[in-house]
C-alpha cells in the first residue's frame, strides 16, 4: 500500500493522500476574448467534454471486462467461498492497470512538453 501511495504522490503532488489526482485543465472552461474566438472556444470545450465522456465509457468497459474475467476464471479456481478474495484480486488488478496507464500517459505528456519546449527555443 505504501508503494501505491508513493506513486500517487509522485504523480499527484504532496496532497495525494487527501484527494485523488484531479486534472484542473479539464475543468478549465475557456471563455473567448472576442466574438472571432467564439467558434474556437466552443470547439475546445466540446473536445474537453467529449474526451471526459469517452474516458468514462472506456473506464466502465474495462471495469466490466476485468470483473467478468475474475468471475469466470478466478472464482472457479478458488471455489464458491471466494467472494472477498475475488474482490481483492479485482481491486489489485484495477490498481495496477490505473498505475500503469497513468505512468505511460505521464511519459507521453513529458515527451510532448519537451518537444514543444524545443520547438519554442528554435523559433
Amino acid at each position: 500500500m505504501q508503494v501505491i501511495y508513493q506513486i500517487m504522490q509522485e504523480f499527484c503532488g504532496k496532497h495525494a493522500g487527501i484527494k485523488l489526482c484531479y486534472n484542473t485543465d479539464m475543468a478549465d472552461i475557456k471563455t473567448p476574448n472576442s466574438i472571432k474566438d467564439m467558434p474556437l472556444a466552443i470547439v475546445s470545450n466540446m473536445v474537453a467534454l467529449a474526451t471526459s465522456g469517452f474516458g468514462l465509457v472506456v473506464a466502465l468497459a474495462w471495469n466490466e471486462a476485468i470483473k467478468t474475467t475474475v468471475e469466470e476464471y478466478i472464482n472457479p479456481l478458488l471455489g464458491e467461498q471466494s467472494g472477498v478474495i475475488s474482490l481483492f484480486i479485482y481491486a489489485i488488478v484495477m490498481t495496477l492497470l490505473a498505475v500503469a496507464v497513468t505512468m505511460q500517459l505521464a511519459k507521453v505528456q513529458k515527451t510532448l512538453e519537451h518537444a514543444a519546449e524545443q520547438d519554442k527555443k528554435k523559433k
